[in-house]
C-alpha cells in the first residue's frame, strides 16, 4: 500500500472518529463511506457478523454496538432522521475483520483497528496494575512503619508476624493467613498481598495505619496490647466492608501481580515490535 494512501486512511479514520463520557466511537455510517462500501443494506451485513463475533468472544455486544439516531440533511435541503449504530473500537476492528482484505480500506482499517484496540487493552491493563501496585505499596509502608514503631515497644520480628496474622484473621472472618492462602491457592512462600483485589489491600493498610496511630496515640507497649489494638482496627474495617455487602474472604483472587507485571512488560515490546515492523513496511512503501 502507498504511503500517501496510508497517511490519507489514517488522518480519515482519526477525523471521523468521536467520543462520548471518555469513550471514543465511529458512527457506522461514516465507517462504511470509510470502508468502501456503497450500500448501507451490504454493510450491515458485515455488522450483524462483527455483532456475533463479539458476542461469541464473551463481551455485550450492547456496550460495542448501540443504536443511534441522527439527523442528515437531504438535497432538497430538508433534514430527516435516520438509523445509525455506534461502534466502538473493538466493534470496529470485528467489522473490519468481517470485510474483503483486497480492499486497501479494509486492509488499512483492520491493521489500524488491530493496533489501536491492543493499545487500548494494554492501558486498562496497566492502570489496573497501576492501582494495585500502589495499594500494595501502601501497604508495605504502613507494615513496615509497624513493625519498626512495635519493635521500639518490645515486640520482635516474630512477635509481628503473630500480630498481623490475627489481624487478618479478624479481617477474613475467622480465617488465618495461611489458611487464606490455602483457600485462595496462594503459595505459601508469597505474600498475600500480591493476590488481593485492591479492596481487601486497601482494607489491609486501614486497619493497619489506624493500629499505626493508636499504638503512639495511646503509648501502646507489648504483644498483648497492641494484638488487641490491631484485631479491633480489623474487625472495625471488616464491619464496614460487610455493611457494603463486600465479604473479603469470599472474593476471587487476583492474578499474581508479579506475573501480570511481567506479562504487560512482554506485550508491551510485542506491541512495539508491531508499530515499527509497520512503520518500516511503511517507508518500503
Amino acid at each position: 500500500m502507498d504511503k500517501q494512501i496510508i497517511i490519507k486512511l489514517k488522518k480519515l479514520f482519526e477525523d471521523c472518529a468521536q467520543e462520548t463520557d471518555g469513550v471514543e466511537f465511529w458512527f457506522a455510517r461514516e465507517l462504511q463511506k470509510l470502508l468502501g462500501y456503497d450500500k448501507w443494506e451490504n454493510f450491515i451485513n458485515s455488522i450483524e457478523k462483527a455483532k456475533l463475533a463479539c458476542k461469541n468472544s464473551g463481551h455485550a455486544v450492547a456496550d460495542h454496538f448501540p443504536d443511534a439516531r441522527k439527523m442528515v440533511e437531504l438535497g432538497s435541503g430538508a433534514k430527516r432522521e435516520i438509523e445509525d449504530i455506534m461502534l466502538t473500537r473493538y466493534a470496529c476492528y470485528l467489522v473490519a475483520q468481517n470485510g474483503d482484505p483486497r480492499k486497501e480500506q479494509i486492509a488499512f482499517a483492520q491493521s489500524y483497528f488491530a493496533i489501536q484496540t491492543r493499545k487500548q487493552e494494554l492501558i486498562e491493563q496497566r492502570i489496573s496494575l497501576q492501582e494495585r501496585f500502589e495499594a500494595r505499596d501502601k501497604l508495605v509502608v504502613s507494615e513496615s512503619e509497624l513493625s519498626k514503631t512495635i519493635y521500639e515497644r518490645g515486640v520482635d520480628d516474630e512477635g509481628f508476624a503473630r500480630i498481623r496474622s490475627k489481624g487478618d484473621e479478624a479481617l477474613f472472618g475467622g480465617f488465618t493467613t495461611m489458611q487464606m492462602k490455602n483457600k485462595l491457592k496462594i503459595p505459601s512462600n508469597r505474600p498475600i498481598a500480591d493476590f488481593l483485589p485492591v479492596v481487601t489491600i486497601a482494607a489491609k493498610n486501614l486497619a493497619t495505619e489506624i493500629t499505626n496511630f493508636n499504638v503512639k496515640k495511646e503509648d501502646l507497649d507489648g504483644e498483648n496490647k497492641i494484638t488487641r489494638e490491631h484485631v479491633k482496627n480489623n474487625k472495625r474495617v471488616r464491619g464496614i466492608l460487610l455493611e457494603s455487602r463486600i465479604v473479603p474472604e469470599e472474593l476471587p483472587p487476583e492474578e499474581d501481580i508479579k506475573k501480570l507485571e511481567r506479562r504487560v512488560r512482554k506485550e508491551d515490546k510485542m506491541l512495539a515490535d508491531l508499530s515499527k515492523h509497520q512503520s518500516k513496511r511503511e517507508k518500503i512503501n
